[in-house]
């Protein structure tokens, strides 16, 4: 059985999609903080699949420990931790204790349990503000916020308890810039209140619930001024997962791997794709740049494509389609 943690927020739910597809056995462990029950109604809608549910906080050991004692958990995917960068910056603290505290409860119970196989939902937020493109996983790490100090730190503790026990499976993933969703429309990204990432502002551009998007800055050394990010299909990085399962599940060893797609895109490129995409206008406006903010990010992604086999297949178009396809169904 294969534990889910954060199993119906974005990324955790598309990767539930595939596994359950794949006709493993699923275990989803979410406290609904930043996600909505009705995503398990829909991936039951489009897998004819009911994966066991617990709503159980990491921060809860017996909670924890009940799904443990219940269930022969083999593995974990571990994407539940807060995440916002700026509520990092402003509360520090809440970000330490719920990712790194929650993950040292996780860890404690599956070593109890004897389960040695666990794939960290790690950032590229660990490269810090790195000069040199493409990032490779070789890239020098360093953070400028709290969130990302999460996953460095407990990136940290994960090689740490490899060198203290050679038993574990164990891959970090380090995520680009995630966007898309599921063909079907019935699940994808759609946060409440204002959305901390440009593909659902732009959205909430589309929808109206929002005025414009405010794009920082357009004075960049890029191919038209404004900031340059990987961005990756959900669908494609959901797939990363089922490739590092597959790696992990009869081998031991810390592996760690970019998921990008190894292009950049300018921020303008992804409004002109929107627009194009869904016959749309998105009403946007040039402001100053943002304290912190880099030029360019982009993946290096070989060892990935060498060592699981990933390689990202949408495009930016499709991205955008599907992004937007989520937010027609709901309104």
């Amino acid at each position: 059985m294969i534990l889910i943690t954060g199993g119906l927020g974005y990324i955790g739910s598309h990767t539930v999609v595939k596994l359950l597809e794949q006709n493993k056995e699923i275990i989803i462990l979410d406290n609904l903080y930043n996600s909505k029950i009705e995503v398990l109604d829909n991936i039951v809608k489009i897998t004819n699949k009911k994966p066991k549910f617990y709503q159980t906080d990491l921060l809860d050991i017996n909670g924890l420990e009940e799904i443990f004692q219940q269930n022969h958990i083999d593995c974990v995917i571990h994407f539940a931790g807060l995440k916002a960068v700026g509520e990092s910056v402003a509360e520090p603290l809440k970000y330490f204790n719920n990712n790194i505290t929650g993950t040292i409860n996780l860890l404690i119970t599956m070593q109890k349990y004897n389960c040695k196989k666990i794939i960290f939902s790690s950032s590229a937020t660990v490269y810090g503000t790195a000069e040199t493109m493409p990032l490779d996983e070789n890239s020098p790490l360093g953070v400028t916020n709290p969130y990302g100090r999460t996953k460095l730190v407990i990136e940290e503790m994960l090689n740490d308890l490899y060198e203290s026990d050679n038993e574990f499976g164990i891959v970090l993933l380090r995520y680009f810039n995630p966007i898309g969703a599921h063909k079907s429309g019935l699940i994808g990204e759609n946060p409440n209140g204002i959305p901390n990432n440009l593909m659902p502002y732009i959205c909430k551009v589309a929808k109206g619930e929002l005025p414009q998007l405010n794009v920082f800055g357009n004075d960049y050394d890029t191919v038209d001024g404004t900031g340059v990010r990987d961005y990756i299909h959900v669908e494609d990085l959901a797939e990363g997962h089922v490739l590092s399962y597959n790696k992990i599940k009869s081998t031991k060893g810390i592996y760690t791997y970019n998921l990008g797609t190894g292009n950049g895109y300018s921020v303008l490129q992804v409004i002109n794709a929107f627009e194009r995409a869904n016959n749309l206008k998105i009403n946007y406006k040039i402001v100053d740049r943002r304290p912190g903010d880099v030029a360019t990010v982009y993946a290096d992604t070989n060892k990935a494509e060498d060592e699981l086999g990933f390689k990202a297949i949408y495009g930016i178009e499709d991205m955008c389609r599907d992004s937007w396809n989520v937010h027609k169904i709901d309104s």
